[in-house]
């Protein structure tokens, strides 16, 4: 996954003194095979966490969650929770690939982005309210308008890339993530990296806050 200066994200590695708790994510992309490059109708799915979570509410992120000791790796951990959090049918998903591990210091997981292609698209649905509040498969051509890229900064001195769509601000980890492939992908428009906006600011403006 390709590394930006402005993409702390990818470069997040679990502390020597750290036990990391496994966890896994689906970066679930879907679109037209047959292109030569970016399909026209390429989509990420992603989903907004509820805001009673202790943890990360309201954030917009892929799929997935905890590893559980009968998943048998990264990717069952991620297409579980997909199903879990979206009725995600996983028969119509084929697993790609897995990337290192990154660490969240936050929340002490150790998160294994699972790369995905829905080669068969069904409905996706808000399954559980206690723990997803909106659940959307993302038009890629809008995620890669420069207009709706900038760099947020944190309180707390953390910068990293973001994305407003569709009234949701994706920061942190996923937006991280979604930079990172991306850019590998080759698919990056380019976008002004010098707007730099406080978080609390861009939340306001996308109709959340910072919890």
């Amino acid at each position: 996954m390709a590394q930006h200066p402005d993409n702390p994200i990818t470069r997040l590695q679990t502390p020597p003194d750290a036990d990391g708790r496994p966890a896994a994510v689906l970066v679930l992309f879907g679109g037209d095979p047959a292109a030569d490059s970016l399909p026209d109708d390429a989509t990420v799915l992603l989903t907004q966490r509820a805001s009673s979570l202790r943890q990360h509410s309201g954030q917009v992120a892929f799929p997935g969650g905890a590893a559980d000791p009968g998943d048998g790796g990264a990717v069952g951990t991620a297409l579980r929770e997909a199903a879990e959090e979206t009725g995600l049918d996983s028969d119509g998903v084929d697993p790609l690939a897995t990337f290192d591990p990154i660490f969240v210091p936050p929340s002490g997981f150790e998160v294994t982005p699972v790369l995905a292609y829905w080669r068969r698209p069904g409905p996706v649905r808000v399954i559980d309210t206690a723990e997803v509040a909106r659940v959307e498969a993302v038009p890629l051509r809008e995620l890669l308008d420069p207009a709706r890229r900038f760099v947020v900064r944190h309180p707390l001195g953390y910068r990293g890339p973001a994305f407003d769509v569709r009234g949701m601000l994706v920061w942190g980890f996923t937006a991280g993530v979604l930079a990172g492939i991306l850019d590998t992908a080759g698919w990056t428009v380019p976008w002004d990296t010098a707007d730099v906006r406080d978080l609390e600011t861009a939340l306001a403006a996308a109709g959340s806050e910072l919890l």
